[in-house]
């Protein structure tokens, strides 16, 4: 017969991390929640290497350190630690992690929450405890209930379940679901991956044979995948388990084992059908057998256990598994602080694990680098499960940028630097880059290809998502007339912007003071606050105007007391009309000198003694505040000249028409003069004619 191993067999990458951390661990006073993984072989020697499993954190003593397994935890569980002083050693997937945290990110958004997996899953019941114990559980594609059927929808998967299950059940959801359906398919890519090629497998096969721990939800699910597309179809907790005469009439045999199946019992199926003599196969079964030695034991970066056959002053002779030839292990690779040989002299016989450091020339392992590993593999257990992670760019390529992360490189397309194009590659060398993966090859050379852009991009829209919320939210309380209180953050020559509960007000320069500004910065300060007064809101285009003077005093409002009949004032002419001339007392403050108010002689136009600009001193001979009105008198400054009676057809009194007839023109302008009229202006010399008197 032919013998089909799997290429994806073994542990996955969470599943090592999580037991090479609990074998390394000294075990007194440590315990692990839950059987660590689901496999009777693994569960064994984590007890047999003294680790306690406990079914509840209620049998862990205050101050002890527990391992949270691979499955993950509920969210409460940490605080429970912290309370009691337990030491965590989280073992928990990085894919689990991540989608523990789109859980927590979606519920606290209002979304109700889909688990799609098994009910009594410790993935799953793990879950529930990131979202308030508050979601629908559904493993079945026909069963959607009808509670869901009106709300916004988060679904996540458990990391071990059946892709093509999965996705008739989102397709069923999104049939009956009146509102949005938010889809996270948090399906572990080894999953994916072996599902695949088990389907592969079990299509080219007469007879499949599933490796692994019969408690395994993942090995399981693999068992049934393979039903689908082969008849004969044998599922095995381990090789005893194993009827060699079942195969000996198939010409074709896959085996294929769980992500929580040690190679090692694989390797021992394998070693049985090729000590069998009933199963006769066409490939030499040692090829097999050392392939999948060689894919467990002499890769660089991996972990192995040897067996101390000596010890010396250079360090320890080590045999290897499945060889005859000890090799040696320097004592500066050993996992003490000072080396004895005598104190290893005691643990012949005994199994340590080693890192394969490196293959050529020559191999050579180490145990102090263990530590170093398992860190390191946690971390990118975290940065596949999506976490952020840091490096310094080192150079450049056309393609993009390039990292050291570890033993791992990274590489950043040109695309996931940032958003937009990025023309010159070169100023990034010896930057600092954030960034999160999105791919992680872990065969081989171990590569993480990442993107910074998406982390850039996912915080410009938790920008704007706020900045929206706190517009939303600023338009919904302010309407005009409303006093603010704002600061000045910059000027132009057009107004100034001013921060209202962090929204950007324009306060234009017109409505700064009521006697006009040149510049912004002669009324406001940058840096400094103010009360302004909301004069238009545009919640359209999301523009809010505001004034500054309007909270001010008008120059009229303080001329009561300020100036009074009889008074001299001194100002500048600035506007000259028909009926008189209109002089600025002060920014604001126009006072008119009527025509007949100029000289003592009598001119046509008051053109004719004075001009715009000139100063003069005038006396105050009306004021009416109300209506903003001011007379003076540039003559009764002057000296009189000898009064004489009036003509015919003349004034009887000075200003006063005769009885009896119309008045002058001039006259009728002074009395509709109004404010609107008013020009504004100040006082100079004293006109032409005035010197002369």
């Amino acid at each position: 017969m032919k013998i089909i191993l799997a290429k994806h067999s073994g542990f996955c990458s969470g599943v090592k991390y999580a037991v090479d951390t609990a074998l390394s661990l000294n075990p007194d006073n440590v315990y692990v929640l839950g059987e660590i993984i689901h496999n009777s072989v693994v569960v064994k020697n984590i007890s047999e290497h003294g680790l306690k499993v406990v079914d509840s954190l209620e049998e862990v003593p205050d101050g002890a350190t527990v391992i949270f397994r691979s499955h993950g935890v509920p969210k409460s569980y940490y605080n429970i630690c912290q309370s009691r002083n337990i030491k965590i050693v989280d073992c928990t997937c990085g894919f689990v992690k991540r989608t523990q945290r789109i859980v927590a990110e979606q519920y606290a958004f209002g979304k109700s929450i889909v688990i799609v997996g098994e009910h009594q899953h410790p993935e799953v019941l793990g879950l529930l405890g990131w979202c308030g114990y508050d979601a629908v559980i559904i493993n079945d594609a026909e069963t959607i209930p009808s509670d869901i059927w009106d709300k916004h929808l988060c679904v996540v998967c458990q990391t071990t379940f059946s892709e093509e299950k999965f996705d008739k059940i989102i397709k069923n959801i999104k049939k009956v679901c009146e509102k949005t359906v938010a889809v996270f398919k948090t399906i572990c890519y080894t999953t994916i991956e072996r599902q695949k090629e088990v389907e592969n497998i079990a299509k080219a096969c007469e007879a499949v044979l599933v490796v692994g721990g019969l408690n395994s939800s993942n090995t399981n699910k693999l068992y049934e995948l393979a039903k689908q597309y082969c008849k004969n179809v044998f599922r095995l907790a381990d090789a005893l388990a194993l009827d060699c005469s079942a195969l000996k009439n198939f010409k074709s045999v896959g085996i294929v084992s769980g992500a929580s199946t040690p190679n090692e019992q694989t390797r021992e199926v394998l070693l049985k059908m090729a000590e069998n003599t009933e199963v006769k196969a066409t490939n030499p079964m040692d090829d097999v057998v050392a392939k999948i030695d060689n894919e467990s034991k002499f890769k660089k970066g991996q972990i192995v256990q040897a067996t101390i056959s000596e010890a010396n002053d250079e360090g320890l002779q080590i045999l290897l598994p499945f060889s005859k030839k000890e090799i040696a292990l320097s004592k500066t690779e050993l996992d003490c602080e000072e080396y004895n040989a005598a104190d290893y002299s005691d643990k012949i016989g005994e199994v340590i694990d080693l890192l394969v450091v490196e293959l050529k020339p020559s191999l050579k392992l180490s145990q102090k680098m263990i530590k170093v590993l398992q860190q390191e593999e946690a971390l990118s257990a975290e940065i596949e499960g999506g976490k952020e992670f840091s490096v310094v760019c080192t150079g450049f390529n056309k393609g993009g940028l390039t990292a050291q992360f570890g033993t791992y490189t990274v590489f950043v397309p040109a695309k996931e630097i940032r958003p937009g194009f990025v023309k010159d590659l070169s100023k990034y060398e010896g930057k600092n880059l954030r960034l999160r993966a999105i791919e992680v090859k872990k065969s081989g050379r171990k590569e993480i290809i990442a993107s910074q852009r998406v982390i850039l991009e996912e915080e410009r829209q938790a920008r704007d998502a706020i900045k929206a919320e706190k517009e939303e939210e600023f338009f919904s309380g302010i309407e005009v007339g409303q006093i603010v209180t704002g600061k000045v953050e910059r000027v132009t020559g057009f107004g100034a912007f001013v921060s209202v509960n962090g929204f950007d007000c324009l306060a234009h320069i017109s409505d700064l003071s009521w006697i006009g500004a040149d510049n912004v910065t002669d009324v406001l300060e940058i840096g400094q606050s103010y009360d302004f007064k909301v004069l238009k809101v545009d919640k359209e285009n999301k523009k809010v105007s505001i004034g500054y003077k309007q909270l001010q005093p008008q120059p009229w409002d303080l001329v009561e007391g300020k100036y009074n009949i009889g008074d001299t004032v001194h100002g500048k002419v600035v506007r000259i009309v028909p009926f008189g001339a209109f002089v600025e007392v002060e920014k604001g403050i126009d006072g008119l000198v009527h025509v007949s108010q100029i000289s003592h002689e009598r001119i046509e136009t008051p053109a004719t003694c004075l001009n715009v600009g000139d100063e003069v001193d005038a006396k105050v001979i009306a004021i009416d505040t109300s209506a903003r009105k001011m007379n003076l008198s540039i003559k009764a400054l002057l000296p009189e000249e000898d009064k004489r009676k009036p003509r015919n057809g003349e004034a009887s009194e000075e200003g006063a028409p005769k009885k009896g007839r119309a008045p002058k023109r001039e006259e009728t302008e002074l009395s509709n003069w109004s404010e609107g009229s008013i020009v504004g202006t100040s006082i100079g010399d004293l006109i032409a004619n005035a010197k002369k008197h």
